[in-house]
């Protein structure tokens, strides 16, 4: 045995020492950097995006010649750092994986563009289909404040002054930006209608579904034909994207195109102009409306669509001087509301899990009563159908963010199958002209990063949005370079 010096054991000490002065993060990057697979980690989450909550899969795939038993290609998870492989989260909302949300987006944005331009499957000759953007809204359910604009106009002004029976203002004459925290906020919490808003969410998508059917009955009588009739002359395809108003209130975002009897490919017959449909749009939703189950506490509340309806025309890429309301603009704009949800309307976006967790949420207090609005609507055997407690933190909406037609465009499982393949180099397309076999077992093992990962992760993630930012300004320059 050699005697330890105490040079030696004084540096055993001091490492021990700054070992302890060190984060939690800090020591878990140390252990990070000194596992045999980080190079390889890191490689596998730069693939992911930097992922902020990456789902981990353990198994194997193999791709095999049927006629020969040939195995052409073979993946397995044992030989990767901890044998799993991260995937994607595939999260849309921004405020949980910006990397995603910003995928998800892109994908939205030629979902939407291909169902006006062409491609991705549908035939060019869409754009010059009657289209229209469109967007419906809620009814008013009490007094707001509003934001001035670039106009400055005053929120509420009264000249009279005059009070609600709370005795509260019922006007404002302020003046309030548009990152004022009381823009959407009531002037009068006792007056405004919470059971009436959690409802109108509870039964948005009811009320969407009686307004399509409305709209190719609005139709089919403008047409002079009876409804059953109008698949003979012409299809209805949509796509629709919810939007959270600073109020609370969703409206929504809705691309509306009209084709032949065969879909897409086939032109719509010359009396359906975009004139017509736009009085269509109009009149549908003046007319349709849904009811509540009635319960002595609320009553049977009738649902409709609020006053304010928008229909505009969408005119070519080509027209952009013309019109603010062109192909890729609407794509863009509902690709951009997408990725959003109540948590940038001042909401959660985790469920509500007991009424504590509403008291103590970090929202205003318009918000905060919604939320208790839907939890105390819940618990009422005659509303149970509606789920409300379930979908508190969503103020009581439950639809989809984004819903289209079949016939509208392409899938969101096909455009990532095509990313996924053009990721792979296109091995597969090599495998065309032979008959093959795959063989898959996968099983979840975990999920999310330990504190040192989630750092590295993302750097990653906006490493890549500032590469992007970057190619975006060369764009704006006229500069040219390599995809």
């Amino acid at each position: 045995m050699f005697p330890i010096s105490d040079k030696a054991r004084r540096s055993v000490l001091n490492q021990a020492e700054r070992l302890r002065l060190l984060s939690s993060t800090e020591r878990d990057l140390i252990r990070l950097v000194h596992e045999p697979g980080f190079s390889r980690w890191l490689d596998q989450i730069k693939s992911t995006g930097g992922c902020a909550h990456p789902i981990y899969l353990a198994g194997h795939t193999t791709t095999s010649d049927v006629l020969t038993g040939e195995v052409l290609r073979h993946y397995d998870t044992t030989e990767e750092p901890g044998g799993r492989m991260p995937v994607r989260c595939r999260n849309r909302r921004e405020t949980r994986c910006e990397p995603c949300s910003y995928l998800h987006a892109g994908d939205t944005f030629h979902l939407v563009r291909s169902g006006l331009l062409g491609g991705k499957g549908v035939t060019a000759g869409v754009r010059h289909h009657p289209r229209l953007f469109v967007t419906l809204t809620a009814p008013s359910f009490g007094a707001v404040h509003r934001a001035s604009g670039p106009d400055g106009v005053v929120c509420r002004p009264r000249r009279d002054g005059g009070a609600c029976e709370h005795g509260r203002p019922v006007g404002c004459g302020q003046k309030h930006a548009d990152d004022d925290s009381a823009v959407g906020q009531p002037l009068c919490q006792d007056c405004y209608d919470y059971p009436g808003h959690v409802l109108w969410h509870a039964s948005a998508g009811s009320l969407w579904n009686r307004y399509c059917h409305m709209l190719r009955r609005h139709l089919a009588t403008a047409a002079g034909i009876t409804q059953t009739r109008l698949s003979e002359h012409l299809k209805v395809s949509f796509a629709k994207v919810a939007e959270y108003q600073r109020r609370g209130a969703v409206h929504f975002h809705v691309v509306i195109r009209v084709d032949g009897p065969e879909g897409p490919s086939s032109p719509p017959p010359p009396w359906a102009t975009t004139e017509l449909l736009s009085g269509v749009v109009h009149s549908a939703a003046a007319s349709v409306e849904v009811r509540t189950p009635y319960s002595p506490a609320t009553g049977e509340r009738v649902i409709r669509w609020g006053e304010q309806i928008d229909a505009h025309p969408i005119h070519s890429d080509a027209f952009t001087e013309s019109s603010a309301v062109t192909d890729s603009a609407v794509a863009a704009y509902v690709a951009k509301y997408v990725s959003k949800s109540v948590g940038d309307a001042g909401g959660i976006d985790c469920r509500i899990t007991d009424f504590d967790n509403i008291r103590l949420a970090p929202v205003n207090s318009h918000l905060r009563a919604l939320m208790a609005a839907c939890w105390r609507l819940g618990g009422l055997p005659e509303l149970e159908a509606l789920n409300l407690r379930s979908w508190a933190h969503t103020l009581g909406f439950r639809g989809h963010v984004l819903t289209k037609s079949r016939q509208y465009s392409t899938t969101y499982g096909a455009l990532r199958s095509v990313r996924a393949e053009h990721q792979r180099g296109g091995a597969l397309f090599a495998l065309e002209d032979r008959e093959t076999a795959t063989e898959s077992a996968w099983r979840y093992v975990g999920s999310g990063h330990s504190p040192a990962e989630a750092d590295i992760a993302y750097g990653i993630a906006e490493d890549l949005a500032n590469i992007r930012e970057i190619r975006r300004d060369m764009i704006a320059e006229g500069w040219k370079y390599a995809a």
